[in-house]
């Protein structure tokens, strides 16, 4: 009798828990600013920080339930730094991918950039850098809080406010659909079935086109795919007149699904943006860098490479 196969370990044996991939990113960032400073045609940059999205949620890396076909061609082609992890959580990620340093070093508390920090957005900008970030801010409610840290353009959720509205008595999440965002520091509240994260995909990408012919640097820290677990406008249960989400977690009886749609969401957008790179004729010069903050939460549960991935955001563990 032949055996069963054993199901994959997770995580890949090649990663030893140690690297920080974020400090790559602004280790590539400080380097391209030193050495292109001089060149006539200076490396744009797109980095893009998935929100709670682990390893295991892409095809790419074994997913047998979540689709990602952008980010698998980008995987495919680019290079893949496998050897590396993260912080548990949201802020202290946050922080160090802006700033390059540990935690221990700079980390004040939660939601919260302290403004004495240097940036990698403030060198770029010093390098000759158009800069614009989009997506979810939480590090710090001052107005010009993007302003002071490098950015000149931004589209924000949780900038100054805290993304949630009270309805009648209830407190309603504001991240996705019809959200509560701030455009260069003005506050928008969308009311006819906008979707948050496109609203930011967009922005993106006429930033890109207004600026194809200087470098840039667009810092997109997803809404996705964070909590609540909702659909998308490519759900089947898409409800472009719900006023948010009522509940935290979002659909509780089944937050999988809704966990694949915004996966493949986040993917899509991905895909948009590498399409206005190559629309506005810049895609050849463009160095695009994909990363998550942290694990994916603990309520999912993604089958991968023949065994089952459990959420582990917020844990000292592989799947944090």
């Amino acid at each position: 009798m032949v055996s069963p196969p054993k199901p994959a370990i997770f995580p890949p044996s090649f990663s030893p828990p140690a690297m920080i991939r974020m400090i790559v990113c602004l280790s590539v960032f400080a380097f391209l600013a030193f050495v292109t400073s001089a060149a006539e045609t200076r490396p744009n940059i797109i980095l893009i920080m998935a929100d709670d999205m682990g390893y295991e949620a892409l095809s790419a890396n074994g997913s047998e339930s979540c689709k990602s076909p952008h980010l698998d061609k980008l995987a495919a082609k680019g290079v893949r730094f496998t050897n590396c992890f993260s912080n548990p959580i949201c802020t202290p990620s946050r922080v160090k991918i802006m700033t390059g340093q540990y935690n221990v070093r700079n980390y004040v508390k939660f939601g919260w950039l302290d403004r004495e920090q240097t940036t990698f957005a403030h060198q770029l900008k010093k390098a000759g850098y158009a800069t614009a970030i989009a997506g979810k801010w939480q590090l710090g409610r001052d107005k010009d809080s993007p302003q002071h840290f490098g950015f000149e353009q931004s589209c924000l959720w949780q900038h100054t406010r805290s993304g949630r509205s009270n309805e009648g008595g209830e407190n309603i999440d504001r991240r996705f659909v019809n959200p509560q965002l701030e455009i260069n520091g003005v506050e928008k509240d969308y009311t006819n079935g906008e979707y948050g994260p496109q609203v930011c995909t967009e922005f993106i990408c006429n930033f890109i086109d207004q600026n194809k012919k200087k470098p840039f640097l667009v810092y997109y820290p997803m809404i996705l795919t964070h909590c609540p677990f909702d659909p998308t406008p490519d759900s089947t249960d898409w409800d472009p007149k719900r006023l948010g989400s009522t509940t935290y977690k979002g659909d509780r009886k089944d937050p999988q699904r809704h966990f694949r749609d915004m996966v493949a969401y986040a993917d899509k957008a991905v895909g948009q943006i590498v399409a206005q790179l190559e629309k506005s004729g810049v895609r050849d010069n463009t160095l695009v860098i994909f990363t998550g903050d942290n694990g994916t939460d603990k309520p999912i549960v993604t089958p991968w490479n023949g065994t089952k991935v459990v959420g582990g955001k917020g844990t000292m563990s592989d799947t944090g």
